[in-house]
């Protein structure tokens, strides 16, 4: 795949770096010349000085055969603009912008655009590692938003479908850790004795979901 990511910063040279040591070919944008310094030294992709919305500057990276863009300037407003050029103007199907303002990273979801809201996303993870044992995080999307953690498992859930703690829950399991492996959940599966169990949740539910999980079942 051609990949143009716009922004030279340490983000941006450390993606440019991982996807052309994945076989890829990347061409990358800054308005600074001297950003291109931190591209490794044997980096063999695109180089462009310019800003990430000039059309011409787009050209010469490649956007027209591109398959991917990026946008992770330091600038929320230069990377929603470029990002979107290269979705609505020239038709990249596979397009992420880097936006600080979580507020405007949801609005540009709403739009279709992926965003990674640095600020919200890097707060958790510093919570995530000051905090572990009380979170039971073990994934989170990109977007911070939707998260996989351990769930307590009541005694009283054993022997019972899994499907019956979800529609409890309100969620879905994302998997069960039986016996050292790990299986996915189907509308057959039988919670049993030393199950682990990992549910999705966002933030707003994740607590209710434990309560649930980790509280005999309510008769019907």
């Amino acid at each position: 795949m051609h990949i143009v990511i716009m922004g030279c910063g340490r983000v941006g040279s450390t993606v440019a770096h991982s996807l052309e040591s994945r076989g890829h070919s990347v061409a990358v944008i800054d308005q600074d010349g001297d950003a291109f310094r931190r591209l490794p030294a044997d980096f063999s992709g695109i180089t462009v000085t310019g800003v990430g919305f000039d059309r011409e500057v787009l050209i010469q990276a490649g956007i027209e055969r591109a398959d991917c863009f990026a946008a992770v300037s330091s600038g929320d407003n230069s990377n929603i603009i470029s990002a979107r050029l290269a979705r609505e103007t020239f038709g990249v199907p596979n397009v992420v912008a880097r936006i600080y303002d979580q507020n405007r990273a949801e609005v540009y979801e709403r739009l279709g655009i992926p965003t990674v809201a640095t600020v919200r996303w890097t707060a958790m993870r510093v919570v995530r590692h000051l905090l572990p044992e009380d979170t039971g995080e073990v994934w989170r999307d990109p977007t911070s938003v939707v998260s996989i953690v351990e769930a307590p498992l009541h005694a009283d859930w054993i022997g019972r479908p899994l499907s019956a703690i979800e529609e409890a829950s309100g969620t879905r399991a994302a998997y069960v850790m039986r016996f050292g492996l790990g299986i996915l959940p189907t509308v057959s599966t039988v919670l049993q004795d030393g199950d682990q169990l990992f549910m999705l949740v966002t933030d707003e539910i994740a607590a209710a979901v434990r309560k649930v999980t980790g509280s005999a079942p309510t008769a019907h």
